[in-house]
């Protein structure tokens, strides 16, 4: 056996029987009772006070619509008429779950030349690795990183002809109002050329990746709008609209059908080909202007323009929608979404903090549904623009969708588990060429499910119990057989790999998480790196909640995972405060340890209390992460993952101070949309974790009898909700 320092004892003077006996009352809540829900709430309302609207250009300022599979994000004219000038913010996406392109592998690269082997109980173990020598590996490894990446199917936009001639330009757009109606999931904009009205309306079908527009201006008869498509080749850049114009060799977009009011244009980018249908109404023509680029003219005197807009894999057989019909097919479905699941209202508080609580937590329901309700998990930019290339990643999709359950939108997360299914088997052959039994879920990928290799996400281990946590919160929505059978295969691997992942040492008698793995908190060196607090609870959790599904499947406890599960250390602490790793010595002293994510307090936050953390040391940890740490040097799920756990030690007033941050990274744009910097100007991770956290100030967790525990009880928080469900 490999012996492995033990790490700080938590018990020390400060922790007395006392201090532990209350914590167990606080936290058990005394009785194991529901929060009731706290009045009945006007949706109607409620959504429609924080409809966006935009008056000038901004490209920060973008609007979208979607259905969570697919998005069409517009500037100022209500389509995508100026990119160009949204480049540098939040530009304009045509995206999609099934859109993705790889550039040929004309190298031959084989992931296995990115392998970096550590040795682990005598055995060398691989991990796909950002290498950068030798000159081969470095190629496999920008290889296997950018491909494959998520395509920009194609910008649809405004193509207005000024009286005097000349294209029209962003300056010459006077009077703009742009609009984002929540309730109707529509958009409109109205603005002016020259004195001449232009009106714009533009929605995306609920059940189709089709995005349909209706276009009234005196313009249209005077033979002066159209409307222009412009097809790109991908582009395999880390963060970036997604589009690639300055290759027209490389693709092709042909137009194979071409009739009186429709038309097909057949895309190939190398080995991948997809369709876009369009379709008008009235007499108008479509014409290809250039190479990959194809101009809908009016023909007639009249002053609208109507057309639709089908992306698809393959050709699509029917005829396409016309706005009115995929307009009122789109007001039902949203009144729908609007109508049911959680609903939080504000409106009541007299807090100066309430309204903009409010308008984060509507708009973050918005955004979470159009980007990330698919049937993959979504980027953290989801169908936006490209991060990562637009790759998604795997420890992210909790804060991406584990408040559905929470919020009763359980559906919009179902689909996106599927993907463990389609990767079950890659990794599973990687975890056994590790050593490992069971599966050991991948960090960044694609939907080919091959992990791209990093010098930090490969070593991360934090994703792994969150197959668990999601089935869990699946079968408590719906209890039943099937759903248990349908991820019980899922949740028995992962808690085989977790409890082969730790290690046992036979001097403490206990089972470490060790070397090489790199936590949440990522700036922990992967080679010395030992029982992060975190994946300590996370790993607990995990297995008592694995073993719970064995009970549902009528199979006997796993007698190594309860073995492992009753002999993890408790995370370390230097007896008032928990460390950030159970060998450090101290965490907050060195400038380094208090910046990147403060994970220790997702040890009781994230997750429910465990018996081997002390609240009362939490307490304090809490109260110095917020004295302490680098704000500046943290990322927008942050903000509420603090706030969760305070919220969890019944500290309300440090949990909206969590929330409701003043600094750069917890910034939430007009459109909703989470800032982080200059390079990501969007970061979904952000909206879920405040729905997450929101939820749980108000319907607070198993056991907890107090309502709206996360809210300060002096009177100015009368927080109205429905349908939420407790956490765990």
């Amino acid at each position: 056996m490999v012996s492995i320092q033990k790490p700080h004892p938590t018990a020390t003077a400060l922790v007395t029987a006392l201090s532990l006996l209350a914590g167990v009352l606080l936290f058990s809540g005394m009785a194991c009772q529901p929060t009731h829900e706290s009045g009945k709430i006007d949706r109607f309302a409620l959504v429609n006070r924080h409809n966006i609207v935009v008056e000038k250009m901004d490209p920060l300022a973008s609007l979208t619509v979607g259905n969570g599979r697919f998005a069409f994000t517009t500037d100022i004219t209500g389509l995508q008429t100026f990119y160009r000038e949204y480049e540098q913010g939040v530009s304009l996406g045509t995206m999609s779950d099934w859109g993705w392109h790889s550039l040929p592998n004309t190298g031959n690269y084989r992931i296995e030349e990115t392998y970096l082997y550590h040795e682990v109980e005598g055995r060398q173990v691989p991990y796909a690795h950002q290498l950068k020598h030798p000159e081969r590996a470095l190629k496999a490894v920008e290889y296997f990183r950018a491909n494959p990446h998520r395509l920009h199917l194609g910008l649809i936009r405004l193509l207005i002809i000024k009286e005097k001639g000349g294209e029209m330009e962003i300056a010459d757009v006077e009077n703009p109002k742009h609009r984002l109606d929540l309730w109707r999931g529509e958009i409109s904009s109205q603005f002016r050329l020259e004195g001449e009205p232009v009106e714009v309306t533009v929605l995306v079908h609920p059940r189709q990746d089709l995005v349909t527009a209706r276009i009234v201006s005196p313009l249209v008869g005077k033979g002066r709008l159209a409307v222009e498509w412009l097809f790109p080749y991908g582009s395999a850049v880390h963060t970036h609209p997604g589009y690639d114009f300055s290759a027209p060799g490389k693709h092709t977009s042909l137009l194979s059908e071409n009739g009186p009011s429709s038309a097909v244009i057949r895309r190939t980018l190398d080995a991948e080909s997809y369709v876009t249908t369009i379709a008008w109404q009235g007499k108008a023509a479509l014409t290809e202007a250039a190479q990959h680029r194809f101009v809908l003219t009016p023909a007639g005197k009249g002053k609208e323009l109507e057309f639709s807009c089908a992306f698809s894999p393959l050709p699509v057989a029917e005829d396409l929608p016309r706005f009115e019909e995929a307009r009122k097919e789109n007001a039902t479905h949203w009144e729908g979404f609007w109508s049911t699941g959680g609903a939080v209202d504000f409106s009541e508080c007299t807090d100066p903090r309430a309204a903009e609580l409010e308008r984060r937590t509507v708009l973050s329901q918005y955004l979470t549904k159009i980007n990330g309700s698919g049937t993959l998990p979504p980027q953290e930019t989801g169908l936006t623009f490209n991060s990562w290339f637009g790759k998604f990643h795997l420890e992210m999709i909790w804060w991406h969708s584990a408040h559905y359950y929470n919020w009763q939108r359980e559906e919009m997360m179902a689909g996106q588990l599927g993907c463990y299914h389609d990767f079950f088997q890659k990794s599973q052959d990687f975890t056994r060429l590790q050593g490992y039994e069971g599966v050991r879920w991948p960090k960044m990928v694609g939907p080919d499910g091959q992990n791209s290799p990093s010098s930090v996400g490969s070593y991360l281990i934090w994703q792994q119990p969150h197959l668990i946590y999601l089935a869990e919160q699946l079968y408590r929505a719906r209890p039943s057989a099937e759903t248990a059978e349908k991820f019980g295969a899922l949740v028995n691997a992962t808690a085989d790999f977790m409890a082969g992942f730790a290690r046992y040492d036979s001097t403490s008698r206990q089972y470490h998480l060790a070397p090489p793995l790199i936590p949440a908190q990522e700036h922990w060196a992967r080679e010395t790196t030992l029982d992060p607090p975190f994946e300590l609870a996370y790993w607990h959790w995990g297995l008592t909640t694995a073993q719970r599904w064995r009970e549902r499947m009528g199979a006997p406890a796993n007698p190594r995972w309860e073995e492992v599960r009753q002999n993890l250390p408790a995370p370390a602490s230097d007896g008032t405060l928990y460390l950030g790793t159970g060998n450090a010595r101290d965490s907050y002293s060195n400038p380094l340890n208090m910046r990147d994510h403060p994970m220790v307090l997702g040890t009781l936050g994230i997750l429910p209390l465990w018996e081997k953390v002390d609240p009362e040391i939490m307490r304090n940890t809490l109260h110095t992460v917020m004295d302490k740490w680098d704000w500046e040097h943290t990322w927008g799920w942050d903000y509420p993952m603090v706030a969760m756990c305070a919220t969890r030690l019944l500290e309300p007033e440090i949990a909206l101070e969590a929330l409701l941050m003043h600094v750069q990274k917890n910034t939430c744009l007009v459109n909703g949309h989470n800032y982080q910097d200059e390079r990501l100007r969007i970061y979904l991770p952000g909206n879920g974790g405040l729905l997450k956290a929101v939820a749980l100030m108000c319907a607070g967790w198993e056991g907890c009898t107090m309502s709206n525990p996360g809210f300060p009880k002096d009177g100015r928080w009368k927080v109205k909700w429905e349908n939420l469900r407790p956490d765990f």
